[in-house]
């Protein structure tokens, strides 16, 4: 059989797993993606982790220790997610020395309600890299107009970013300029910018879900047409801009330093509206130096009836920026529709965030009064707030 995967992998494109579990590390799942499914990185968030640790018992001792220590829950959390962070990138070790430090990263995000703090963001960032303490991770930080500097500073400490919730192309050009910076100021810090890996987050099926909700209001033919197709079109937009900044004279200053390039990583890959091909935002997106992070169902989806046609990106820009036009011609506002993501983006991940510390505090509660499985607890509190319709 053709492994479809390996094609994706030798067009350019890194796969990398979006999601991470206890469950992932203990059974050697995230290891037999590695080996079998050509996994070779891995991204977090708060939704993930509020979800893994309300769905395994495998916590349980760890929240046990906790609680007999007294912790307070924002420690917990950290406690929790770091461990699991850690342990995924002593798994993925062998894709990180296999590429030369390219791959083989796993992510783990700052604290979302600090998006619009840069201090706190790049004091957190700081505290999660010793942590960790691995050189294959990342650490994730909102591309908002506050993280920009964030990414920045962190970068100039030495410390590996991946810029998060992207939507924009003039917000993407932003976040390149941020990283440029980053190293150059890392560069005379006496950094190795071989060490220094990121990678930018651009989303991509929400924006088609946000696009299609508009087209559906405005109702006319001409409007149907274009769904489905803003998402696709604004990702490839922002591969020119990838391929214009990393061509310049100012890029290869800093490619003699040693540093590599900040790749496009496609997010939020997985097709929301089912009369949508379901690997469409992975056969659409292949082009050299990207990631494509995706849910394990999309990679199995993409195992099983993928077609890798070579680049799907460098050639497109023209009916790209047409499909922009036509949208603003039936009245879809773009510069609208990112704003609303990136707010909302933001919001959600605040929720999640907030949906894990509540699952952790009524955990911790459990295993202090030695009250049953202290992971009932999370279970519980993920079951309440997906009635209330948290994220």
């Amino acid at each position: 059989m053709t492994d479809k995967l390996n094609e994706l992998t030798a067009a350019g494109v890194a796969v990398w797993l979006d999601d991470l579990s206890r469950v992932r590390l203990t059974s050697g799942g995230l290891d037999q993606l590695r080996r079998e499914k050509h996994v070779a990185g891995v991204t977090t968030n708060p939704t993930i982790f509020a979800k893994a640790l309300s769905d395994a018992d495998e916590y349980n001792w760890q929240l046990r220790d906790l609680a007999t220590r007294g912790v307070d829950v924002e420690e917990a959390v950290r406690m929790l997610t770091t461990y699991d962070v850690r342990w995924a990138c002593d798994v993925m070790r062998p894709s990180y020395d296999g590429s030369d430090g390219v791959d083989g990263r796993v992510s783990i995000e700052v604290d979302p309600r600090s998006a619009h703090d840069a201090d706190k963001t790049v004091a957190e960032a700081k505290a999660l890299w010793w942590l960790v303490d691995r050189p294959n991770l990342y650490i994730k930080i909102p591309a908002t107009e506050e993280g920009l500097s964030a990414i920045t500073d962190t970068l100039a400490e030495g410390i590996s970013v991946n810029v998060t919730l992207i939507f924009g192309l003039d917000r993407y050009s932003a976040v390149m300029e941020a990283f440029l910076a980053g190293l150059e100021q890392a560069k005379a810090n006496g950094h190795d910018l071989s060490k220094i890996g990121s990678v930018a987050s651009f989303f991509v099926s929400r924006v088609d879900s946000e696009v299609d909700k508009r087209l559906e209001k405005v109702g006319s033919d001409q409007a149907k047409a274009l769904k489905g197709k803003a998402a696709v079109a604004n990702a490839q937009l922002a591969y020119e801009r990838y391929t214009e900044v990393f061509s310049s004279d100012r890029w290869k200053a800093l490619a003699a330093a040693g540093a590599h390039p900040q790749r496009p990583l496609w997010a939020s890959t997985s097709t929301k509206n089912p009369d949508y091909r379901d690997v469409i935002y992975v056969e659409e997106l292949i082009a050299p130096g990207t990631v494509n992070t995706m849910p394990e169902s999309v990679i199995h989806a993409y195992a099983d009836h993928g077609e890798t046609r070579g680049d799907t990106v460098t050639g497109s820009y023209d009916a790209a920026r047409k499909v922009f036009a036509d949208l603003e011609s039936v009245g879809v506002d773009m510069a609208d529709v990112i704003a609303t993501l990136e707010r909302e983006g933001v919001e959600k991940f605040e929720v999640s965030w907030q949906e894990l510390l509540d699952g952790v505090t009524k955990s911790l509660k459990a295993a202090a009064q030695g009250t049953g499985s202290p992971n009932k607890a999370a279970k519980d509190n993920a079951k309440a707030a997906d009635k209330a319709g948290g994220a």
